[in-house]
């Protein structure tokens, strides 16, 4: 049993940039011949490509493997073996776990692990909570229900693993699970950002307590969401809690793939358990270099009974000019993390629109409270895009200089001019998961 020192393992996290690239196209090569020997459907696909195993000698010829994204996933399934198949590449006897994607971009992707699969989701979370700073003296409290998605399963073990002791509060309402949290003195939680943020105001609106100054939590580990990317949402949550919050993405195809250290930098890529190429969302060029946006397509490269080849994620993401971070990890960096998705991204009034950008303006603002919604229309041949806030609960003063400011950050940030409305505190939707505050309803062409 690994002791929680052995999560920070220089034998694979300070490698040298070639003998990491070694280790990648090794591991590379071998979940790609697995997935074609064993996986009827990804036979299929690189025998319709012209593509054998044998044919990727280097990391450059990785791009000539065709790559799948999640409607492929989806087409594939509801067969035999029944709910996976053609993609399952085990018996279904060794699979163990049963897993699906939230369904929020449409039918939802099945996903079968085997024990030594859900082992290695495990590993790979525990290698980012011991970057946080968790450690075995600490109490994590998690306050979710644990369901068929795999949410916070994964970080659960991984804490764990790790030695940490884990308090799950599913069954719990948020003011229950504010009251455990001061009774128990938990100091780390695991949350969405929209969640974090919205158990901090029943706290101090319900209960009369201040998180940062009545609790104990020191860290706190947030996913499901951009928002622990996002400088300004990760600011109110810090403020809030009187914590440090840190990123972690991942998503239920791929695995947890990239995290945060203490020095928060940027976002480390875990090399050792994925490789992770940047493509031109228009021309499908790779970007090697910082300074350009893509998306990112993942391979998964240690879960083998639901391979996960070339996937094209739809995650915005860039690569940091920072080459080594200071915490010794030489993985490398992300630049502000996942910043969107590029199905998520859209043309309004002719100027490309990330709904991140929105979210950033209105929580840098402080006269304004955390929810916001915005909502896409047509009128005619002219989009009409307006955009609900709230102003804060302790803000009495007149709105008119808020609402320059917004302006004035809007127009700055995403080249739009907006309708804007100014709602009560307390009037617009909340959302204990992941939250839906963009609605795009022009007619889909």
């Amino acid at each position: 049993m690994k002791t929680v020192e052995q999560y920070w393992n220089p034998v694979l996290e300070t490698l040298p940039r070639e003998k990491l690239q070694r280790l990648q196209l090794k591991k590379f090569k071998n979940i790609l011949k697995w997935a074609y020997e064993n996986s009827p459907f990804y036979r299929s696909l690189y025998k319709d490509a012209g593509l054998e195993p044998g044919d990727i000698k280097t990391l450059d010829d990785i791009r000539k493997v065709p790559k799948t994204e999640k409607s492929m996933l989806r087409e594939a399934q509801g067969r035999e073996p029944y709910p996976y198949g053609s993609i399952l590449s085990v018996p279904i006897e060794q699979v163990t776990e049963y897993r699906q994607t939230s369904g929020t971009t449409g039918q939802p992707v099945y996903h079968p692990e085997t024990w030594q699969d859900w082992e290695w989701s495990a590993e790979s979370w525990a290698y980012a909570l011991y970057a946080y700073g968790f450690r075995d003296y600490d109490r994590v409290f998690i306050p979710f229900g644990y369901s068929i998605n795999i949410a916070f399963w994964a970080g659960h073990y991984a804490a764990e693993k790790i030695g940490c002791e884990v308090v799950p509060g599913g069954v719990l309402d948020t003011e229950a699970r504010i009251l455990k949290m001061k009774e128990i003195r938990a100091t780390a939680l695991m949350a969405t950002p929209t969640y974090i943020l919205g158990m901090a105001d029943v706290a101090r609106k319900r209960l009369g307590i201040d998180p940062a100054k009545d609790l104990y939590i020191k860290k706190i580990t947030c996913a499901g969401e951009p928002g622990a990317c996002i400088p300004a949402t990760k600011k109110r949550m810090e403020e809030a809690w009187g914590a440090k919050v840190y990123d972690q993405v991942g998503a239920t195809e791929i695995g947890h793939w990239g995290y945060e250290c203490q020095a928060q930098a940027g976002l480390h890529v875990l090399e050792a358990f994925h490789l992770v190429e940047i493509e031109d969302i228009k021309t499908g060029d790779a970007i090697t270099e910082p300074g350009k946006r893509g998306s990112m397509v993942v391979t998964t490269f240690d879960r083998f009974a639901h391979p996960c080849v070339r996937f094209d994620s739809k995650d915005i993401i860039e690569w940091s000019p920072i080459e080594k971070c200071e915490c010794g990890r030489t993985f490398r960096l992300l630049k502000g993390g996942v910043v969107g998705r590029a199905d998520d991204i859209t043309k309004v009034k002719g100027v490309l629109l990330a709904p991140t950008a929105i979210e950033e303006v209105v929580r840098g603002i402080p006269e304004l409270s955390d929810e916001y919604e915005v909502i896409v229309t047509k009128k005619g041949d002219i989009d009409d895009i307006t955009l609900k806030v709230e102003i804060a609960p302790d803000f009495k003063r007149n709105v008119e200089a808020v609402e320059q400011k917004l302006v004035q950050q809007l127009r700055l940030k995403t080249g739009l001019r907006y309708n804007l409305e100014f709602h009560d505190y307390g009037t617009l939707p909340r959302y204990d998961v992941k939250a839906k505050r963009f609605k795009d309803l022009r007619p889909k062409e």
